[in-house]
């Protein structure tokens, strides 16, 4: 039913260019979208908005582009895949801890530890890692619509989701979280 409704919507956007239709899209899945973006950039609550901004721009842009093979919301983080890893390619800068990005996300979440504890965990992971481990842990995901979004074998989503999840359990067990 929810496939069907997303289906809806797309083709009155599609079709009759019906921005109300778009619109019920963007609030049904700008939050998501967002706290995908959220723990791609390690907290940056600013450039995640961002991001997301230009995913809708783009889902809206390219909407006569789905094809309905998959879902409305696998085809709308593939785009936002798509986005993110466009923005890493055209800021490969590594920031340390003295850059200011750095300085002002712990700044931010200085007062939730946990917050900062989940961003240094998912600091740790390579990027490929972290998106699979965001959108399975996460997002709640499947293997298969993992491997749709980011375009990679699924045997190859299950290698980066096990060495992230023993990355992260590693982070956690020495950070004082493990369970005995």
């Amino acid at each position: 039913m929810k496939e069907l409704n997303d289906l809806s919507l797309v083709t009155r956007v599609a079709v009759l260019h019906d921005r109300r239709a778009f619109d019920t899209l963007v609030r049904k899945y700008q939050s998501p979208v967002r706290r995908f973006f959220l723990h791609q950039t390690l907290g940056d609550e600013q450039l995640s908005d961002d991001l997301a901004q230009d995913t809708f721009v783009k889902a809206y842009t390219h909407i006569t582009a789905f094809r309905g093979l998959s879902g409305f919301s696998t085809w709308l983080f593939r785009i936002a895949y798509n986005v993110f890893y466009d923005y890493m390619r055209s800021h490969r800068q590594q920031a340390d801890l003295d850059t200011p990005e750095v300085a002002r996300r712990t700044a931010a979440h200085a007062d939730t530890s946990l917050a900062l504890d989940v961003y240094d965990a998912l600091a740790l992971l390579a990027d490929r890692e972290r998106t699979c481990i965001t959108l399975q842990l996460i997002e709640g995901q499947p293997i298969d619509k993992i491997s749709e979004i980011t375009g990679m074998p699924a045997g190859t989503v299950k290698s980066h989701l096990s060495r992230g999840k023993e990355k992260l359990a590693d982070y956690l067990k020495k950070n004082g979280y493990d369970r005995k």
